[in-house]
């Protein structure tokens, strides 16, 4: 009797263990770098799964990793997944995308990317409508229009703007083309300031100092967003207001960012990963998610810096916006 209640428990513990097994999920998370957008997304990537994994009565195991924009790091982090049999990778921000899709040709492991700026361009997609491979993800596609409305309705009479960007990252190549065609047609003069690093983009920011620009705009260029705490003081003592593209750079002291909520970016991800795993969704057949572009991020520390009322500045901006909200300088949401 002994034995027979000890077989049917051990068969009983066997189908537990496959039941658990069908119900746990391997996803690796690869962010490009740490800076507040990035990790805020991935943040909330992983709450969200969490509370899905507590919903649905699943597991995701999450491998969280960081290649902090080094080229070689990033491909062993990917690798690295692949070898460990991953259910799906989550790749954050452009470079990760890219590298993710040409190591899952073969394989054919679901990819899902999060803040990728326009995923057309760089032909991770066919369509935003129908992906058309194992890919597909969120984007944070900015409106560089409407963040150059907004200098403009603060200073009409702005007649040079500096363009900040890292000439590597792909989330700037469209944002950047589209800013001197809106300031070409508008008439007024720009001058270009790059850097790769923190130290270069230190020394271009002294560069448009010197150079009396009237206002700096930035898109959502993560080398630009790391170099933000190094840079946003000595831009308002000079008087320049920095108009960049995501409000985690406002938290980090720009003046303002304008575009999409991070934090529910991360959660559609997440959303997007649960889909894929738990309900069998194709990423091939699963639309790109693109976000509302209307609110905008006052950092209001930084707007005293440069002598601005924070009330002047809400309702000069308020006619180019869904929304406009405050924020105080910290390291992190």
């Amino acid at each position: 009797m002994k034995k027979l209640v000890a077989v049917i428990l051990a068969a009983m513990l066997a189908l537990c263990a496959v039941a658990a097994a069908e119900g746990t999920y391997k996803v690796g998370i690869c962010n490009y770098v740490d800076d507040a957008s990035l990790n805020q997304i991935v943040e909330n990537i992983q709450n969200q799964l969490a509370a899905i994994g507590g919903e649905k009565d699943v597991a995701f195991e999450i491998d969280y990793q960081n290649c902090n924009a080094d080229a070689s790091v990033m491909q062993q982090i990917i690798s690295n997944f692949i070898a460990d049999d991953v259910d799906l990778m989550v790749g954050v921000a452009t470079p990760v995308a890219m590298t993710m899709q040409s190591m899952t040709e073969d394989n054919q492991i679901p990819v899902v990317f999060a803040a990728v700026s326009d995923p057309l361009s760089t032909e991770l997609v066919a369509s935003l409508e129908a992906p058309g491979a194992n890919i597909t993800g969120t984007s944070d596609f900015l409106n560089t229009s409407a963040v150059l409305n907004l200098i403009f309705a603060a200073n009409p009479e702005a007649k040079t703007i500096g363009l900040l960007y890292d000439v590597g990252q792909d989330a700037s190549t469209t944002p950047i083309a589209d800013a001197k065609a809106y300031l070409d047609e508008k008439g007024v003069a720009y001058k270009e300031y790059t850097g790769t690093n923190v130290s270069e983009v230190i020394q271009a920011a002294q560069a448009l100092i010197a150079d009396g620009v009237d206002a700096v705009f930035t898109p959502t260029d993560n080398t630009i967003m790391t170099a933000e705490l190094s840079i946003y003081e000595m831009l308002a003592e000079a008087g320049i207001p920095h108009y960049t593209g995501a409000d985690s750079f406002a938290l980090n002291g720009a003046l303002l960012g304008y575009g999409v909520d991070y934090a529910n970016l991360g959660v559609e991800t997440a959303n997007m990963v649960a889909g894929i795993l738990v309900d069998g969704n194709d990423p091939a057949a699963t639309p790109v998610m693109t976000f509302d572009n209307g609110t905008a991020t006052i950092n209001t520390e930084t707007a005293a810096a440069l002598g601005l009322d924070v009330d002047a500045l809400t309702e000069a901006y308020g006619p180019f916006c869904t929304r406009v909200q405050t924020i105080t300088t910290a390291e992190a949401f």
